[in-house]
């Protein structure tokens, strides 16, 4: 039978319940004396239990007014007021802000007041955040969005209206994700920025978006996560700056311009901005064409159209029915073809872009400073569209580039004349620079210091865009001709390219560089008259020094543009001398070696194997083994960069020997399971073959696995081939008698002397991959791969071509009478378990083949060609 109890100090289920509420729970007699309080109340009013029962409640600072009769002789809640907010100061003096409910209670005929104290101080301090959260943005120009935790939008500012178009009661309400998105919007970004919110504090991508008329913006999205005390996301925050134009046109124009200073071809310089442009707004595929003297299109770029089509176009002659290209040359203004199908300029030309998928073309006039016509620049649709807003953001970026770049093409004899000065200011140029800065250094006495200064114009795409690119070159005259009052004979005054100039300071007290950075930075900032206006000139400056700084040109330069973009990030029109928290690139470059490090300590460096195929008979001529590094932190790393980075550290030794190791490891393996494997090629650093222990390491591992000499190719460069040193010569030639063979890898590239490669103890040449991807077009490129050949034969050298990737290349490879034939025809670099499964494809389908050539055939069951196997797996 269950007890009944009648008094308030019998009631013990209900005190262990209210001893372990989160809220305070105070009871106080009709005669205002406390009967019980609870832990909680405990910790509000720092005063222990025993202290406060049976005293009075004015020591806890709260009315308790007393109840009014409640009629009945068990516990019970006869009324509740509404919460009242109250201030409680605690005996050690913390200051709370709570909420306060009285209850009336009536047991076994007496009333009594139940006060239940909840502490909102932590929640008020978190209003009062958010508040001043949405305080600053309904104020920033940046679009400020707050969301709930499924991504639905709680608020948006002004500057998001702006952007994007959609008015604050058009968003409330809607998945911010679902608003924004678009075609070509990366899911993976925004999956990638879910996780950041859901694992962590948030984080910053760039994503392109689509506003509410359905044009591009690539906007910086920074999202942080709002959490509550139990850790649960209560709110996302955004802030989303529009980049379109600061970053990513920017971006284009670096690279371009990067590309241009270092004079690479410009067909590289068109790739390199047409795979850009693709990259931000890929809906398009864009080209760029040449118009030469006689009015002759010539293509320059155009990665993905396909390469007939681009042949087809070089040697037409431009016109008004040529299609958008031709048409836009033709009458100095943009053309675009809606259909493509169905547009009349385009009939003679129009069934390859259909093929491909191509139904719109819109394309521009690129001009020189004269005002000629000296290329195009087009946009193709997938679609039957005009161009958007974005579209003609980015083409007004390309045709200046596209003008410099070709215009540079065309003036290339005259810049041969004038290799080393810059043509529109006469000062030095980038190339004669590196040698004023060597002389400058190489000279400076003991306690002097030589500055180097690195100055970016500031805005001076507005000058281009607004006044034109003849008042841009005027500008920049003006702009050195400042910057050459400012310094003293002695002093240089270089224009690296573009809006980029650097000024070199030598023989200078290091209290002496400041005072002149400052006065050029002054000299600069009067105003200019240029096309009846007055035109604002200022630069950031970045200063490095030597040897302060660096002790070699590069670490200088670089040194002197990181500063030169602190500055720029300070608001321009300003100065900023370089010091060690600037070096990002170092602090990289230390997290990229420990995390090396810790690879080769952990074994955490794998072999992949891509197989060689010799042209002969198909059969497999062995294995090239290539080191693939993916950290857990970093992601994968490829070789082109941890390779130099274990150069620079110390480490290559390491990894030489490691891949030696796991390479004869992974023989062993093949071999004891029965696969044929002839052998394995290994690459290794010039610097190895300093290490005179290499040889005792080959012929080490080499019996530890039970191999054949034979079985171990090691890879050299030409590098190590004109070396005059003889450590390395002593150390091949070591190798060699031990009878592991030895490659000269990439051969063709370099100036290798053919009376020393002939004295070399090398058993194969390795051509280039480079020259592979043009061998089927370029006479140029099948010439030095058939010199290459013949010099094999002619030592009596294997020849291995890398990068093999049609059968049209292995084709005329097999007519040179290249031996070994090794790229993506075959197969990939592939992990052990993966290149085993494709050796027992091919060698099947190989067998096959075999098969079908020794049966008995008729003139109709002729046997497979012979490239048949060979075939991409």
């Amino acid at each position: 039978m269950r007890r009944h109890t009648s008094s308030l100090d019998d009631q013990s289920l209900w005190r262990v319940a209210l001893d372990y509420a989160r809220d305070a729970a105070v009871i106080i007699d009709d005669g205002g004396h406390i009967c019980y309080v609870n832990q909680a109340a405990e910790r509000i009013w720092g005063i222990g239990r025993a202290d406060l029962v049976g005293s009075h409640s004015d020591c806890l600072g709260v009315d308790a007014i007393q109840p009014e009769p409640v009629a009945g002789s068990h516990l019970t809640n006869a009324a509740s007021d509404l919460p009242l907010a109250i201030d409680i100061t605690s005996r050690d003096n913390r200051s709370i802000t709570a909420e306060l409910t009285r209850s009336t209670i009536r047991v076994d005929g007496l009333n009594y007041t139940m006060l239940t104290v909840r502490d909102v101080t932590p929640e008020l301090e978190r209003r009062k955040g958010i508040e001043l959260l949405t305080s600053i943005a309904d104020r920033t120009t940046r679009a400020v969005l707050v969301t709930d935790p499924e991504l639905k939008l709680l608020y948006t500012n002004a500057a998001f209206t702006s952007l994007f178009g959609y008015s604050a009661e058009d968003a409330k309400g809607q998945n911010i994700i679902d608003l924004l998105s678009g075609r070509h919007t990366n899911r993976r970004t925004i999956a990638g920025l879910k996780r950041w919110i859901a694992d962590a504090e948030g984080g910053e991508e760039e994503i392109l978006v689509y506003d509410q008329n359905g044009d591009e913006i690539w906007i910086s999205a920074d999202v942080k996560a709002l959490r509550n005390a139990q850790g649960r996301i209560t709110q996302v925050f955004a802030l989303l700056t529009d980049i379109s134009e600061t970053r990513q046109l920017r971006m284009l124009q670096q690279v371009t311009l990067g590309a241009l200073a270092d004079e690479i071809p410009i067909t590289d310089v068109a790739d390199r901005m047409c795979r850009f442009v693709e990259k931000i707004a890929p809906d398009v595929v864009s080209t760029i064409l040449h118009v030469d003297a006689q009015g002759l299109l010539h293509p320059l770029g155009g990665p993905n159209l396909p390469d007939d089509y681009s042949r087809a176009l070089d040697g037409v002659s431009i016109g008004p029915m040529v299609g958008s290209c031709g048409a836009a040359a033709y009458f100095g203004r943009p053309v675009l073809a809606l259909d493509i199908e169905t547009d009349p300029r385009w009939q003679p030309f129009k069934k390859r872009p259909l093929e491909i998928g191509l139904r719109a073309c819109w394309s521009s006039p690129i001009k020189a400073k004269d005002g000629r016509v000296i290329g195009t620049f087009a946009f193709y649709f997938r679609a039957c569209r005009p161009p958007s807003r974005w579209h003609h953001r980015i083409v007004d970026a390309c045709l200046h580039l596209g003008a410099l770049a070709i215009e540079r093409m065309e003036s290339r004899a005259q810049i041969a004349r004038l290799a080393y000065f810059d043509m529109l200011t006469g000062l030095p140029n980038r190339a004669r620079l590196r040698d004023l800065i060597a002389d400058a250094t190489a000279a400076c006495p003991h306690g002097r210091t030589v500055a180097l200064a690195f100055l970016d114009v500031d805005n001076f795409k507005d000058i281009n865009d607004t006044l034109g690119h003849a008042a841009g070159d005027e500008f920049l005259v003006e702009f050195a001709r400042r910057l050459r009052d400012q310094v003293q004979p002695g002093d240089v005054v270089g224009r690296l390219g573009g809006d980029e100039f650097v000024v070199v300071l030598p023989n200078r007290e290091p209290a002496e560089i400041e005072p002149v950075v400052a006065r050029i930075n002054e000299a600069l900032m009067l105003p200019f008259a240029l096309c009846n206006s007055q035109v604002p000139m200022s630069a950031s400056i970045g200063v490095s020094l030597y040897p302060d700084n660096a002790t070699d040109i590069d670490s200088l330069i670089n040194q002197a543009d990181t500063a030169m973009y602190r500055a720029k990030r300070s608001g321009r029109s300003t100065y900023r001398l370089f010091n060690c928290d600037m070096h990002g690139a170092a602090e990289q470059r230390m997290a990229y070696a420990a995390a090396l490090r810790s690879a080769l300590a952990n074994n955490r460096l794998e072999l992949h194997y891509q197989p060689q195929i010799r042209t002969s008979d198909g059969a497999l001529h062995g294995v090239e083994a290539m080191a693939r590094w993916h950290d857990p932190v970093l992601g994968p790393v490829p070789p082109t960069k941890f390779i130099p980075l274990a150069e620079e550290c110390g480490l290559i030794d390491q990894i030489a020997c490691w891949s030696i190791r796991e390479a004869c490891r992974q023989m062993r393996v093949w071999r004891d399971q029965g696969l044929e494997v002839p052998s394995v090629s290994v690459n290794l650093s010039p610097i190895n073959f300093e290490n005179a222990a290499l040889p005792t390491l080959v012929a080490d591992t080499l019996a530890t696995y039970h191999l054949p000499p034979e079985a171990l190719m090691l890879e050299v460069t030409e590098g190590v081939a004109q070396d005059d040193r003889s450590a390395a010569h002593d150390t091949m030639a070591a190798l060699r008698r031990i009878g592991v063979g030895l490659s000269l890898d990439d051969f063709g590239t370099g100036y290798s002397n053919l009376n020393r490669l002939a004295q070399l103890p090398i058993r194969e040449l390795k051509i280039d991959r480079g020259f592979m991807s043009e061998l089927e077009t370029s006479p140029t490129a099948r010439t030095v791969v058939t010199t290459v050949v013949r010099v094999g034969q002619s030592l009596a050298l294997s020849v291995v071509a890398e990068g093999v990737e049609t059968t049209a290349q292995f084709q005329l490879l097999s007519d040179l009478g290249c031996d070994v034939a090794q790229g993506f025809l075959y197969a990939p670099a592939l992990a052990p378990a993966a290149f085993e499964h494709w050796l027992l494809g091919y060698s099947a389908s190989r067998a096959g083949t075999m098969m079908e050539r020794i049966e008995p055939t008729t003139a109709d069951h002729r046997p497979a060609p012979r490239t048949a196997t060979r075939r991409r797996h």
